[in-house]
């Protein structure tokens, strides 16, 4: 999981203030924006008869991505605030989401780039950054920690660009929260995975042909994921353990009916999320968990910190004293693998032990993660327009603050008077 970072921006910078907004076109209509000779005139016509804001919703083009970033019910929800959805014709349909649907719900086929907020799941390709306008805000999962070419090029497009994954762990946020709602069904998928290659019973089962004992699942990593994993296993009727550097998660691991973990070891850093350890605390980890794991017929790992390479928590050594048949499901494959031995985005073999590392769980449910982060980008786009749809960007903002990666160089500087503070002076 990312946490808020310094690429391209610092929390203490400016955020857009509705002077701005409206010495530069008050709900960003089309008169402040550079003409081009590319603009939908239909889209266009409608933002500024009906005077609203426009969202396009971009078609996503990673591979094997299924999700879409706007839903109908969604779609509805914003056409009652005034707020106008174009959509990309492709947009929606791996998600099962057909034409008619997206039609019922108000929103019309078109260019999403001519629209004055764009929105996506995965990064926008270059093609698709090149083609918004100048003004244009964008919302989606942005990878700024590891992709800052990325953010670079929406800056250099002066696009105001928000991180989904940068949405900060505040109670006001947390209808907003992206990465949560994703992690529920990574966690999900993965504990099914888990299940799925294991070559016995989750649950026991008693039977005129004797007792089957439940299968041993641990869980490395206890946030929204791994606290999924476990809810999931234990719904399945394994015998499930959490383990995580943060003891005061182990409530929420017992919370949820598994079993708590404890190898003494804490790391607990900014925001909620996990501090990397230090080169003793490391070797002692390893050293207890290689001991622990053993005694488990599936571990799913989901540790992460924020913008660095996952942690290594599963060990050569540890995978070969497994018994044969047992299963690894790492779903830190993006970030490096939490499993010396992950090949991400595989599934292998070694030693009799079937090592999973899928890179993009959500989106092998895509109707219902679409349903959650559709709702997610909704909550940020309420935030930025008021109930008469227009774009407002309120600089005072902490969620507005965090989660702007790109654009910044279009912000003003909040003042009390006519004449607005250096960014020294205001950091005085």
């Amino acid at each position: 999981m990312l946490a808020p970072c310094d690429v391209g921006y610092t929390p203490e910078e400016p955020t857009v203030t509705r002077a701005w907004l409206t010495a530069n076109g008050g709900g960003r209509s089309r008169s402040h924006v550079p003409s081009t000779d590319w603009g939908d005139p239909v889209t266009d016509s409608v933002s500024e008869a009906a005077n609203t804001v426009t969202v396009g919703v971009l078609a996503e083009q990673s591979d094997g991505e299924r999700r879409v970033a706007l839903t109908p019910a969604m779609i509805s929800r914003l056409a009652r605030r005034n707020v106008a959805v174009v959509r990309a014709q492709d947009a929606g349909a791996t998600a099962g989401i057909s034409a008619d649907e997206f039609a019922a719900a108000g929103a019309t086929p078109g260019d999403p780039a001519t629209a004055d907020v764009v929105v996506c799941v995965g990064p926008p390709t270059a093609t698709d950054i090149d083609r918004l306008r100048p003004g244009t805000v964008l919302a989606g999962f942005l990878a700024p920690l590891s992709e800052p070419d990325r953010i670079e090029r929406l800056n250099k497009a002066g696009v105001i660009a928000f991180a989904m994954e940068l949405i900060p762990r505040i109670s006001r946020a947390q209808a907003m929260d992206a990465l949560s709602s994703q992690a529920n069904v990574a966690g999900y998928r993965a504990a099914l995975l888990a299940a799925q290659h294991l070559p016995r019973f989750f649950p026991m089962l008693t039977t005129a042909a004797g007792t089957v004992k439940p299968a041993k699942v641990l869980v490395l990593g206890a946030g929204v994921a791994g606290l999924q994993a476990l809810a999931t296993a234990k719904r399945l009727g394994a015998q499930a353990t959490g383990y995580d550097v943060r003891p005061e998660v182990a409530d929420q691991v017992r919370s949820v009916g598994a079993q708590w973990l404890d190898l003494g070891i804490e790391a607990v850093g900014d925001g909620g999320y996990a501090r990397t350890l230090t080169d003793d605390e490391r070797a002692e980890q390893t050293r207890l968990l290689n001991k622990a794991i053993t005694g488990f017929d599936a571990v799913i790992t989901t540790a992460l910190v924020p913008g660095k390479r996952a942690p290594v928590l599963v060990t050569a050594d540890a995978v070969r004293e497994m018994p044969a048949g047992s299963v690894v499901v790492d779903l830190a494959g993006e970030s490096g693998g939490n499993c010396e031995l992950t090949t991400p985005g595989e599934v292998t073999t070694v030693d009799g032990v079937t090592i999973c590392s899928p890179l993009n769980l959500p989106a092998e449910m895509p109707g219902h993660a679409s349903e959650l982060y559709a709702r997610n980008i909704v909550e940020l786009l309420e935030l930025i327009t008021d109930p008469a749809g227009q774009l407002t960007l309120d600089a005072a903002d902490d969620i507005i603050a965090t989660a702007c990666v790109a654009g910044r160089d279009q912000l003003t500087w909040p003042a009390t008077d006519d004449q607005a503070p250096t960014e020294q002076e205001a950091r005085r």
